[in-house]
């Protein structure tokens, strides 16, 4: 049987204009037994619509190989438990027999895949956002996105090119409204535990012409162990950023960390099966941007940085890049899946932005099987022709 490409159905919310390149339902194949035709088929689909859902999938927890050399983990085997400062900490369970595989949800689970006992904290805005919702708020299903970000340790290793998502133990409950708590009154309405979406194309196309033009010629350098520098700041109500309060953990205080390990990646990523840019930028552990002079010949009217230019003000480099992500997470551009038993959700990592919404009762079990391979070689960014085009 030939596989089927079917649309996701998407939320009233959602604009269905921007969507028209973007999530696809796969059908026709068994998720847990794919053969290399299918596999061909998939990869190539990912890349063209950015995330594939297979529904009532029965898959084990394995590495799914998009990049065949590569065999660690996002965040590098085992890694994850042992910086016990980094943010990432409690979120994130290595099965022991497939250590790519990391193990996340709310709630205590048992005997399951190697572990006896992991007790799992569904990530909360409670405890990264500056200001949170009330508690009477809370009660009533007021929640927030958590943090916008990509799969990736931004430090030394590669950004993964997929993530896959399964949903071990998915629980029932009411839908929560997410708000923004920005000042726009913006709010979404999202079923409970979402994971949501937003394409990092969409956040690249609906940029003015300058911010175009600033997105296609910078460079964005990452803090050393970004995660656990970050973990004393406190993050936007948006969930897209760290406020600039002067927290971060300083350099000197880091876990031994090297100059030529720390991350310098294009703020644009392209697609190696459309030749599209997407604006991928994870703008909590962006540290400084490293902007180029606008290409010989090119128009210098109303052009940012015409000249060039490195950024090194903290509140500068989260300012330009909040200005110029924020409209890709307004209500309308969002994708929140809602996630069903036996739901295998793969995502193009290098693609699109994402992020754990909503609030659990601490008994509420939910457990996920995640899993993204660092990457053997870096993004690419934009091409001279993409630069002349867009500079």
């Amino acid at each position: 049987m030939a596989i089927e490409l079917v649309p996701l159905p998407l939320p009233a919310s959602a604009d269905p204009s921007k969507f028209q390149n973007f999530g696809r339902e796969v059908r026709g194949v068994d998720a847990g037994n794919l053969t290399e035709e299918d596999l061909k088929q998939i990869e190539d689909a990912l890349y063209k619509y950015d995330a594939l859902l297979f529904r009532d999938a029965d898959v084990t927890p394995r590495a799914t190989h998009f990049d065949p050399t590569s065999e660690n983990y996002g965040h590098g085997n085992n890694k994850t438990g042992e910086t016990k400062k980094s943010i990432l900490h409690p979120d994130l369970k290595t099965i022991p027999s497939v250590p790519q595989v990391q193990l996340i949800g709310n709630g205590t689970v048992y005997d399951h895949w190697g572990l006896a006992e992991a007790k799992l904290k569904h990530p909360s805005h409670t405890s990264f956002h500056k200001t949170v919702v009330s508690d009477e708020d809370a009660e009533k299903g007021v929640t927030r996105f958590y943090r916008w970000h990509i799969d990736a340790a931004l430090y030394d290793l590669n950004p993964p090119k997929v993530t896959t998502l399964y949903g071990v133990k998915v629980p029932d409950g009411p839908a929560q409204v997410c708000r923004y708590d920005d000042g726009t009154g913006d709010e979404l309405t999202l079923p409970l535990g979402t994971t949501a979406f937003v394409s990092g194309r969409t956040m690249f196309d609906i940029l003015p012409t300058e911010y175009k033009s600033l997105a296609v010629r910078a460079k964005v350098k990452y803090a050393p162990h970004p995660y656990v520098w970050m973990a004393p700041a406190k993050a936007m109500s948006t969930g897209l950023g760290i406020e600039s309060d002067g927290l971060e953990l300083p350099l000197d205080e880091l876990p031994a960390w090297e100059e030529g390990k720390v991350k310098v990646l294009p703020v644009l990523w392209k697609n190696p099966v459309t030749g599209g840019l997407h604006f991928q930028v994870h703008p909590c552990g962006a540290k400084e941007l490293i902007v180029s002079p606008l290409p010989e010949g090119s128009s210098r009217e109303g052009a940012l940085y015409p000249d060039g230019a490195h950024i090194t003000d903290l509140k500068e480099v989260r300012d330009i890049l909040y200005k110029m992500q924020r409209p890709a997470i307004a209500p309308s551009l969002v994708y929140p899946h809602d996630w069903r038993p036996k739901d295998l959700v793969l995502f193009h990592n290098r693609g699109v932005l994402h992020t754990v919404v909503g609030a659990f009762k601490a008994e509420t079990i939910r457990a996920f099987h995640q899993c993204n391979l660092a990457a053997s070689a870096e993004p690419v960014g934009p091409s001279e022709e993409d630069i002349k085009q867009w500079a």
